[in-house]
């Protein structure tokens, strides 16, 4: 029974680094072949391993750890001018100073952004990557980050667990 919590650990864990990943049709289909499985116990663990995963990100964002070297450079590398490159810069002008705007606002009212990442932890919109990065660039607390998102991934996952079984007993009756 524990090594299905390693493995729903793990899974979440990929999913966080690698958003190609479903977690929820994992956790749907995990239910549906072990029913014996408790909610709560699915909801814990890939709570954890989303936001252990997510915590990369996050601490990318705020330059506590750096990018892999090939990631690094392929980033910040300068690149000769052209033609190309000078309108694509053109065009996401706005773009770009919405994010800066953007991630002012977030310094001028961390409590905007702590609500923002709550919602997002629990019900995935705005995207949780996105304001996982959001929070990494607006130097949100560590804690901040680990209890708000910890309890909407739990609340989120185990509600997603537990649906199966309640469908069920609503069938049985």
């Amino acid at each position: 029974m524990f090594a299905w919590f390693w493995v729903a650990l793990g899974v979440a864990f990929g999913s966080a680094i690698v958003p190609l990943i479903s977690v929820e049709v994992f956790v749907l289909g995990l239910v549906a072949s072990e029913p014996g499985l408790h909610w709560l116990l699915i909801g814990a663990a890939v709570s954890i391993g989303q936001v252990a995963g997510k915590l990369l990100y996050y601490l990318a964002a705020r330059g506590s750890i750096r990018l892999p070297r090939f990631l690094h450079d392929r980033l910040h590398r300068v690149r000769p001018p052209s033609r190309l490159r000078d309108r694509w810069h053109r065009r996401t002008k706005w773009l770009r100073g919405k994010i800066e705007a953007l991630r002012e606002r977030c310094h001028r009212h961390p409590h905007w952004m702590t609500g923002t990442y709550g919602v997002s932890s629990l019900i995935g919109l705005p995207p949780f990557m996105a304001t996982t990065v959001l929070a990494g660039l607006a130097d949100m607390r560590m804690s901040t980050f680990l209890t708000a998102g910890l309890t909407g991934r739990f609340i989120r996952y185990s509600a997603l667990a537990a649906c199966p079984a309640v469908f069920a007993g609503w069938f049985h009756h």
